[in-house]
């Protein structure tokens, strides 16, 4: 029997971070059902009083990202008085920041998500991205810093749409049987090149509820499991050919898909240098 229990992520920003860390560390605990509430954008002394009373209707864990120190010390306080777990997620990594680097932190609610340099960056990568989904734009594919090759529903657009978050300029270019893939993507040289590809049962399994959800359920080549095989071994020939790295996304993520595709292009920046 699963045990259930509350959990309340106050954040003065988006609490995209705040999010990210409660999901990690709930992630770790099996047969736990969390009940999960979510404020954003908590600056003010009202704000954080709303906050407390449904935190008193719905007693539970308290995790929290305010910089605000009159903020961080009432919820604290009620939170002690309710004898309820309260912490701050960021505490200890700016703690140990602020002793080595001897400085004091600005207090300054969500001074990561300014518009800067960066900020720009992934807007004009996934600007970028957008425009060159699923083989568009071929011409400009130099452009790109990786490009991703696979048969179809091997995840290459939402990995690409993952990687352009983190400022990485991202191309796809699906392989079809008996079509020849753009010529511009053997002649282009600054990019990585990186080959997607899922075992034939997985592939036929998504497609299929793909199909299904377009209101589709005729058997076509595209879900039949022997086509399906011989597209698989194609393009595993196609990277091995062109000596592209291939990843095998049959049970990963996208998350765990591009951060395999951060590595070696961090890899192939160090070779460079």
């Amino acid at each position: 029997m699963s045990q259930e229990f509350h959990l309340h992520l106050v954040s003065d920003a988006t609490g995209e971070t705040l999010n990210a860390v409660a999901k990690a560390a709930c992630a770790q605990f099996e047969g736990v059902q969390v009940v999960d509430h979510f404020y954003a954008l908590v600056r003010s002394q009202r704000q954080l009083q709303r906050v407390l009373e449904h935190i008193r209707q719905q007693p539970g864990l308290v995790l929290f990202t305010l910089v605000n120190p009159e903020l961080r010390d009432e919820l604290e306080a009620q939170c002690a008085s309710l004898n309820l777990p309260c912490q701050g997620v960021l505490d200890q990594t700016i703690a140990i920041m602020r002793q080595y680097l001897g400085a004091s932190e600005s207090h300054r609610p969500g001074g990561q998500h300014e518009v800067d340099q960066r900020y720009l960056q992934r807007i004009e990568a996934l600007n970028f991205t957008i425009s060159h989904d699923d083989g568009q734009s071929p011409d400009m594919l130099d452009s790109a810093e990786v490009i991703l090759v696979g048969a179809s529903r091997t995840s290459k657009t939402p990995t690409c749409v993952y990687l352009a978050i983190r400022g990485v300029r991202a191309a796809n270019v699906p392989f079809v049987p008996g079509i020849a893939l753009p010529p511009q993507l053997f002649g282009a040289k600054r990019p990585l090149v990186v080959g997607l590809w899922a075992s034939a049962d997985r592939l036929v399994q998504v497609r299929r509820n793909r199909l299904a959800t377009l209101g589709e359920v005729r058997d076509t080549t595209y879900v039949d499991l022997e086509n399906v095989r011989s597209e698989v071994t194609e393009t595993k020939k196609l990277f091995e050919q062109y000596g592209w790295p291939a990843i095998d996304v049959s049970r990963r993520s996208v998350e765990e898909t591009a951060a395999a595709i951060l590595n070696l292009l961090a890899e192939r920046r160090e070779v460079k240098v």
